[in-house]
């Protein structure tokens, strides 16, 4: 089991957002925490990742992450793509933000491991040189992603990757995203858009006023009215 949750509950201050959360993801698994606006998706993810405060059991390949700050849990295998893509630094280039991503790693690797995004980014090799403020929509979420995937991590957690985005660009992230299955990361997928989710993931869970109130696998993910009904419910 690469991830577990067990009794996680997440907020601000005093304002409990996420109450009682208990989740695993495989290893290799693709699993979509689904909820519509203000469900408390952003705030489960960046508790998972060390960026919010909570309280509760965070298990990762074994070994207690709850108890760490957020760059030691980046250490041990985590990689948040915030909502709105806020991992990026829009005065820095793209080449410059990638650099940063890689920061973690040993020198010795990094040379390799930009080759390797920039096979796996294509557009971000003819964009190396341009300001990341000036990207698309679209190229801003491949360069975020690249930026997580620096890091070389066993879980990648994507928060709202399709906001904003229009539905051919769409396409091509999720063919991106797809792609990740091929080294074995595993993914955490925080959205509204469900049909977008259903392209990419093995299964769902319902986030409603910030505790799940159900899900389910990946045939009823692609019952797309059934995924929108659980929706209007939560």
């Amino acid at each position: 089991m690469t991830l577990r949750l067990s009794n996680l509950h997440a907020g601000y201050g005093r304002i409990e957002v996420c109450r009682e959360i208990a989740m695993t993801l495989a290893d290799g698994e693709f699993l979509a925490v689904l909820g519509p606006n203000g469900a408390g998706k952003s705030t489960l993810l960046g508790a998972i990742a060390g960026s919010v405060n909570g309280r509760g059991q965070i298990e990762l390949n074994g070994v207690r992450l709850d108890h760490m700050n957020a760059r030691a849990r980046a250490r041990h295998g985590l990689a948040l793509v915030p909502e709105g893509r806020r991992n990026l630094f829009s005065p820095l280039t793209v080449h410059e933000n990638l650099q940063l991503g890689l920061r973690l790693l040993a020198a010795a690797e990094r040379p390799r491991m930009l080759e390797e995004l920039m096979a796996m980014f294509p557009i971000l090799g003819s964009r190396r040189a341009q300001l990341s403020g000036l990207l698309s929509g679209g190229e801003q979420q491949m360069l975020a992603l690249a930026v997580a995937l620096a890091r070389r991590p066993s879980v990648l957690l994507l928060d709202e990757p399709s906001q904003g985005l229009a539905p051919l660009v769409l396409q091509n992230l999720a063919a991106q995203i797809g792609s990740l299955r091929k080294l074995g990361v595993s993914v955490l997928l925080a959205e509204q858009n469900h049909r977008f989710a259903a392209q990419l993931c093995d299964r769902y869970v319902v986030l409603s006023s910030g505790e799940l109130s159900g899900g389910g696998g990946g045939e009823e993910l692609q019952d797309a009215d059934r995924v929108a009904s659980a929706l209007m419910s939560a």
